[in-house]
């Protein structure tokens, strides 16, 4: 597993977007954990994405009769509830080496937007592979995905640097932004197809294709929402 660390890629503002986003998470994850456990298990049933409740829910009756009115609203939920410390942390570090440039090339209102869409393309994935799973999907890595797609797209040639673990030594190298976030689709596709032996016996586990849907969207996204900035003129004095 290779992890990164920050990437070599100034931005030209401060990406007030991408802290407030990691802030949010932040905030969400502590206040759960204030709760006690079957208080904390009613909110993840509660904004959990649930791709049974959406599929063949009633939409009729409330969520909280056990319909599905309401869960139009999990799609965005989902993405602030982590199941622990280290399913925060890795987020918020991928959300944090990549996403100031994204929000500096799309803006701070597209790169917001562009963050959603991704996150709806993430649960889009998630509910098409497995449209009867009564487990919840919370976690951000979806929309954090589609923002690796998004960097891809704008900065394949960017330095990242890495820290490798090999056994008991720690190595840091610099890659391509291209290698790095290709090599870790590729991942996600072999551990997705993997997966499909437990969605088929009915476990849960880490939703592989809200990363690959969110992945896809990002990519698509990334090239309806990105304005390539304007040559500036030259004036020319005599």
């Amino acid at each position: 597993m290779v992890i990164p660390i920050r990437d070599i890629n100034e931005t030209r503002r401060t990406p007030i977007v991408t802290w407030a986003l990691i802030g949010a998470n932040m905030l969400a994850f502590m206040a759960s954990l204030s709760l006690e456990e079957g208080a904390a298990e009613t909110v993840v049933m509660r904004f959990g994405v649930i791709p049974d409740v959406i599929v063949h829910g009633n939409w009729g009756a409330p969520r909280l009769d056990g319909g599905a009115l309401g869960s139009w609203v999990t799609p965005v939920s989902s993405m602030f509830l982590h199941g622990g410390i280290l399913h925060l942390a890795s987020n918020m570090l991928f959300l944090h080496v990549f996403g100031d440039n994204v929000e500096d090339a799309l803006g701070r209102a597209r790169y917001l937007l562009f963050y959603i869409l991704c996150g709806l393309g993430a649960t889009l994935g998630h509910v098409l592979v497995d449209p009867s799973s009564l487990v919840p999907m919370i976690g951000a890595s979806g929309a954090i995905s589609g923002v690796l797609a998004g960097y891809l797209t704008l900065f394949p040639h960017a330095r990242v640097v890495t820290l490798i673990p090999i056994f008991i030594f720690i190595h840091f190298m610099e890659v391509p932004a291209a290698i790095f976030i290709v090599l870790w689709f590729v991942l996600q596709l072999v551990l997705g197809y993997m997966s499909l032996g437990m969605i088929a016996e009915g476990g849960g586990g880490v939703a592989w294709f809200a990363h690959i849907g969110g992945f896809l969207a990002g990519l698509l996204w990334i090239r309806l929402l990105y304005r390539k900035p304007r040559a500036r003129r030259q004036l020319l004095f005599r």
